[in-house]
């Protein structure tokens, strides 16, 4: 599954709880869409119909009793479904793909969160994507407690949203820390200030790959 071959461009967006994700996505989206570039927008967990199955397992705030190394497996075997259904495919055809999440949150939650040793991560990394790997990634980037805050106010919390403080910091640093490892793949977005400055810094960065 080389990505040399690829015709389209892999974006991901990522960061902790309440950066704004949704909404940013939605205007990645319009401004490709001006563009007159074909796109599919999907997520993760999710984005097939068995990955939307597993994604509901994942995030049920009943399920406590999952442990972490059912977590990691679930989280790849919707990968290894949504690459091989969705994304691959699209990047194939010369679509470019817009994903809410990927692996670099396997990284963050149950790496830097959960504490899975990074080399087992790498391991299930290569074995589901082989080269695969995004053009770009934007963290959205926001200080935990204001995260959290916005979080709270807009729906009833997910099982990752139950987590503690030093959890969401952990997944945190794990974002940032990944982005300076390499720079040419991540670029950082300070989420924390209005939407319109938000929205500039991330069209900053697609100017440059249109």
């Amino acid at each position: 599954m080389s990505q040399s071959t690829n015709k389209g461009q892999f974006i991901t967006i990522e960061g902790t709880e309440g950066v704004g994700k949704s909404t940013n996505m939605a205007f990645i989206e319009q401004w490709l869409n001006a563009k007159g570039i074909e796109l599919v927008v999907t997520r993760e967990p999710g984005g097939t119909e068995l990955g939307e199955k597993l994604r509901d397992v994942l995030l049920d705030a009943k399920e406590t009793s999952m442990c972490d190394d059912t977590e990691l497996l679930l989280m790849f075997a919707s990968r290894a479904q949504h690459i091989q259904q969705i994304i691959q495919p699209a990047l194939n055809a010369g679509k470019w793909v817009l994903c809410d999440r990927f692996t670099d949150a396997t990284y963050a939650y149950q790496g830097g969160g959960r504490g899975i040793d990074v080399e087992r991560i790498a391991q299930l990394e290569q074995w589901v994507q082989g080269d695969l790997r995004p053009n770009k990634t934007l963290i959205l980037d926001l200080q935990v407690d204001l995260g959290l805050e916005r979080a709270g106010k807009r729906s009833e919390p997910d099982r990752f949203e139950l987590e503690k403080h030093t959890f969401f910091k952990n997944v945190r640093d794990t974002y940032l820390s990944r982005a300076k490892q390499n720079p040419n793949q991540y670029h950082i977005i300070d989420a924390s200030p209005e939407i319109d400055e938000v929205q500039k810094s991330i069209a900053a960065v697609l100017e440059k790959m249109v």
